[in-house]
């Protein structure tokens, strides 16, 4: 027997849940802002109002002022996003406890075997919209299909507050006409490497030669021709389940440009203090670190390099980011923002023990750090830092990013 999937998608998730704190702003164009002083100053997210007017995630206010003189700009208020997002979790987790998160805004739900205590896929879907609506004020739509990867795909069919079904008997008629890249994991540089060779649809994917497209996107290819073709049996994960993350990182858009020495070295240590303390408090170590730098003219690169000994030390991740800016960073070329990251993550098993002489000097920083660690948790973050810190405290402001999982901050599509 098939399983019966649903993708609920919460529509302009953002906009939608200030627009039901402030019902003032309903019925006109509104989007969801960074703060401009603080060089955030883009669209994060809009309603279908300011669509209307092309506005776009992602470009500057004053060009989405240009589109839309009247439009209201309001704040992200991302404590209140997860508040609606935990409370539309705990709707679906009614109906079934396979409900795996796909963001703030979007879950799977398999209501297999529910479908005899609330109805068909199709009933339980019009029964989420119509509870979501009333109880929270947003709308959601939501795909109902076989397997996950043409439930989302019906969830983006039909917006907004809409139920759209993908059965297997009709879906090469709803969905081998449309675009490669509205499919699941294809993105602009994949849809743009199949354009050049002629596939445009997902039925022309669908019908390609699994050798072809495994020669131009290796594996992927033949797991998106599988998708193409109805074929997806992974599951949806259980509510409770949260899967490791596969790195960790803390990023700082500067109120100014970032030229000096010191300057980056203040970010570099800042951001490494969080990723480290971040690191011990899920229990990992990290084998690789990260940096991705974006210059004053928006231009950025990413580089990573492998350290001696898996560790988690701020002061062994801040030296290998510190040396990665050095080498490759262009001289006299202003930095915006800057990111460090914790990659190649592996649990402590707490057998790190050796009496290399290297070990023994990281072991003794992991030991401060945790003590570190404990006296801020006890009396607040500034109980105790660093001098180089207290030079420039508006460089010290970072965002903590986990992947996979939610990612606060992230601009909504």
């Amino acid at each position: 027997m098939d399983r019966t999937v649903l993708h609920s998608d919460l529509n302009n998730f953002f906009a939608s849940v200030e627009c039901a704190l402030n019902p003032s702003l309903c019925g006109h164009p509104v989007a969801v802002a960074g703060n401009p002083e603080l060089r955030h100053g883009i669209v994060l997210a809009k309603n279908y109002e300011a669509k209307r007017f092309g506005i776009q995630t992602g470009e500057a206010l004053w060009e989405a002022r240009q589109k839309c003189p009247e439009i209201i700009f309001v704040p992200p208020h991302y404590d209140k996003y997860m508040e609606y997002s935990e409370a539309v979790r705990s709707i679906y987790g009614q109906y079934t406890d396979q409900v795996e998160s796909y963001g703030l805004d979007e879950c799977w739900l398999d209501v297999t075997g529910s479908v005899r205590l609330f109805g068909s896929g199709v009933s339980i879907a019009d029964e989420l919209r119509s509870r979501i609506r009333r109880e929270l004020g947003v709308t959601v739509s939501v795909g109902v299909s076989y397997n996950k990867v043409f439930a989302k795909l019906g969830s983006d069919m039909k917006k907004p507050d809409a139920t759209t079904v993908i059965d297997r008997e009709h879906f090469k008629e709803k969905v081998w006409p449309l675009p490669a890249s509205d499919l699941l994991y294809i993105g602009h540089s994949t849809a743009r490497k199949l354009s050049r060779f002629g596939v445009r649809t997902i039925g022309d994917l669908a019908k390609a030669d699994t050798a072809f497209l495994s020669y131009i996107l290796g594996k992927n290819g033949l797991m998106l021709h599988s998708f193409a073709n109805g074929r997806d049996n992974s599951p949806v994960a259980k509510w409770s389940y949260s899967p490791p993350p596969k790195s960790i990182s803390c990023g700082n858009t500067a109120s100014r440009d970032i030229v000096s020495e010191d300057d980056i070295k203040i970010m570099l240590i800042t951001l490494s203090e969080k990723v480290s303390q971040r690191l011990r408090a899920e229990g990992f170590l990290c084998k690789t670190v990260q940096l991705q730098v974006r210059t004053f003219d928006l231009a950025s690169y990413v580089r990573r390099v492998k350290l001696t000994y898996p560790c988690r030390t701020a002061r062994e991740i801040y030296d290998a980011a510190l040396a990665l800016y050095k080498s490759n960073h262009p001289k006299g070329i202003a930095s915006r923002s800057v990111s460090v990251g914790a990659c190649d993550l592996i649990p402590d098993d707490g057998e790190q023990f050796s009496f290399d002489p290297d070990i023994e000097r990281i072991q003794r920083r992991e030991s401060l750090e945790a003590a570190r660690d404990l006296l801020c948790e006890k009396y607040g973050s500034g109980i105790i830092t660093r001098g180089l810190l207290m030079t420039d405290s508006a460089l010290c402001t970072v965002n903590l990013k986990n992947t996979p999982g939610i990612l606060p901050g992230r601009m909504e599509t």
